[in-house]
C-alpha cells in the first residue's frame, strides 16, 4: 500500500485529509509540526510527503531544504490560495508540486498519484535515452551528464525525460505540464519555468552548456543536440 505523510498543523483538516486519503487506497501518518515532519520523512518508509507552508518549529520551507540535502522523497507543497510566490519558492527549493488552500481531497489525490506516477511509472520504460553527453535511464530513474550524476526531483526529471525524447525540436510548455506533471496548464501558472530553470542549474554545475536547454518565447522550451 502506498504511504503517504501528511505534514500539517490544522488538526481538523489533516483529520478530513487522512480519512479521504484512506478511502481512496493510501496509507497516511500524520505530522502537525515541521520537526517531527522531518523526522518522519526521512525515515524512508514513505513514498510521498505532501507539506503545509505555514508549520511550527521548521516552516514547510526549511523543512524541505533540510530534506532535500540527502532524500528525493516526492514532495507536493499546499500553499495559500492566490500566493504564487510561495508556489515558485516551493518548486524552487525541489518540490514535485504545489495545491493552494483550501484543497479539494479528490485534486489532492489526483497530483498525488501523478507525482507518484513519475516515481514508479505503469508501463515498461523505454532503454536509455541519450544526446551526446546527456544520458536518462529510464528504468532506473537516474540522469547523467557525462558520467556526473544529475540530483533530480520526480518532476524535473520527468521535465527532462520529455524534453530529451523530442531533443531539437521546441516542445510547448502546455505538452510538458501534460506528459511531465500529468495535469492541465493552468493560467499563469510557471510550475514548467521553475522545474526547467532548476534542471538548467543543476546541468551547468555538472559542466553542461549553459544554453543546453533554450526558451523559444511564445513557444516553450527546447533541448539542443550537442552538434545544434
Amino acid at each position: 500500500m502506498t504511504k503517504i505523510l501528511l505534514v500539517d498543523d490544522d488538526v481538523e483538516l489533516t483529520e478530513l485529509l487522512r480519512q479521504y486519503l484512506e478511502g481512496e487506497g493510501f496509507s497516511v501518518e500524520v505530522a502537525n509540526d515541521g520537526g517531527t515532519g522531518l523526522e518522519k520523512a526521512r525515515s524512508g518508509k514513505f513514498d510521498a510527503a505532501v507539506l503545509d507552508v505555514m508549520l511550527p518549529v521548521h516552516s514547510g520551507f526549511q523543512l524541505l531544504r533540510k530534506l532535500r540535502e540527502n532524500s528525493q522523497l516526492p514532495v507536493l507543497m499546499l500553499t495559500a490560495k492566490g500566493d504564487t510566490v510561495d508556489r515558485i519558492v516551493g518548486l524552487e527549493m525541489g518540490a514535485d508540486d504545489y495545491l493552494p488552500k483550501p484543497c479539494d481531497p479528490r485534486e489532492l489525490t489526483a497530483r498525488l498519484r501523478a507525482v507518484l506516477r513519475r516515481h514508479s511509472p505503469d508501463d515498461k520504460p523505454p532503454s536509455l535515452l541519450q544526446s551526446g553527453d546527456l544520458v536518462i535511464d529510464p528504468s532506473g530513474h537516474s540522469a547523467h551528464w557525462h558520467e556526473t550524476p544529475l540530483p533530480l526531483t520526480g518532476a524535473e526529471f520527468a521535465v527532462l525525460q520529455v524534453l530529451l525524447k523530442q531533443a531539437g525540436e521546441v516542445v510547448s510548455k502546455e505538452t510538458l505540464t501534460e506528459e511531465a506533471l500529468g495535469r492541465k496548464l493552468l493560467p499563469y501558472d510557471r510550475s514548467i519555468d521553475v522545474h526547467v530553470s532548476n534542471i538548467r542549474k543543476k546541468l551547468v554545475a555538472a559542466s553542461a552548456p549553459k544554453e543546453l536547454i533554450i526558451n523559444i518565447r511564445g513557444a516553450g522550451y527546447q533541448l539542443r543536440r550537442n552538434q545544434d
